[in-house]
């Protein structure tokens, strides 16, 4: 089976890796010729392109691993370049976005099976990737009326082939909703924490583990991030006021010394943590 990886990048370099230990052919599409030289170096891919119209008519499965607005673009870009019947996946945090801006493609040759694999680390680019990332991680896949169970089951062998630990299948408005909580309000929350930050002090003289496990995800890829916090701005908007409200409770128990009620939202707190794995 012959895989196309556009986005030679975090993301992109890790699924190769992950992907290259299984007998398929590793094909890697970039604009960027240098991250497609290092990844050839390093035996990453098998084969490199800046020019998709050269293999996209050989690929059995394609993983757009771009940024939300990149993604949407190639595939306007290259639609007619894709081979019939192939299978399109992607890796983009924002699902209704992703299929609301290619639904006009449905009925095309091609079938999209969209997906949004929850891993990462706080560099970028090739040079970073490793399949490590992935190890125990969970995988979702946001099915549509379009896609056959054979493509559906496709995807799955291969992200539990790339490590993934747990593959879920829900709704696109599903998938935004839970994301908007456990992946980007905790972003948000990590970015005000540091911007707080009033620099009064020699910061790293007094931080602990708390500090550091709390902020390390604040150290971001902007450029990404922005796209993915404005694409989903309803949920996200909804989480950040409940967690303001969550703030407010916890800050009059503060303010009135109410010791039972602080350690009420602490016992909370820790039981609800204890029963997520």
């Amino acid at each position: 089976m012959n895989i196309g990886i556009v986005g030679i990048g975090l993301i992109g370099g890790s699924y190769a890796k992950a992907l290259k230990k299984y007998p398929y052919k590793i094909y890697g599409i970039d604009k960027n010729q240098e991250s497609l030289d290092f990844a050839l170096k390093n035996n990453i891919i098998d084969v490199g392109t800046t020019n998709p119209s050269e293999i996209l008519k050989d690929l059995d499965v394609v993983f757009l691993c771009l940024y939300p607005n990149d993604a949407v673009k190639f595939i306007k870009t290259n639609i007619n370049y894709f081979k019939r019947d192939a299978i399109i996946s992607d890796v983009v945090g924002v699902k209704r976005f992703m299929i609301d801006s290619l639904d006009i493609y449905f009925n095309d040759d091609v079938e999209f099976v969209f997906a949004h694999p929850i891993a990462g680390r706080e560099t970028v680019g090739v040079k970073n990737s490793s399949e490590a990332i992935f190890h125990n991680a969970n995988f979702v896949i946001t099915p549509t009326k379009y896609n056959k169970d054979e493509s559906i089951n496709l995807i799955t062998t291969l992200a539990k082939q790339m490590g993934f630990k747990n593959v879920s299948l829900i709704s696109d408005v599903q998938h935004d909703e839970i994301i908007s909580f456990t992946s980007q309000l905790t972003h948000v929350i990590a970015l005000s924490l540091v911007n707080s930050d009033d620099e009064k002090y020699d910061t790293s003289l007094f931080i602990g583990d708390s500090y550091k496990d709390l902020t390390r995800i604040a150290m971001i890829n902007d450029t990404l991030w922005a796209e993915l916090f404005l694409k989903n701005k309803d949920f996200l908007l909804k989480q950040i006021n409940k967690f303001e409200d969550e703030l407010d409770i916890l800050k009059e128990a503060i303010r009135t010394k109410d010791i039972e009620k602080v350690q009420e939202l602490m016992r909370s707190a820790t039981n609800k943590r204890g029963k997520i794995q």
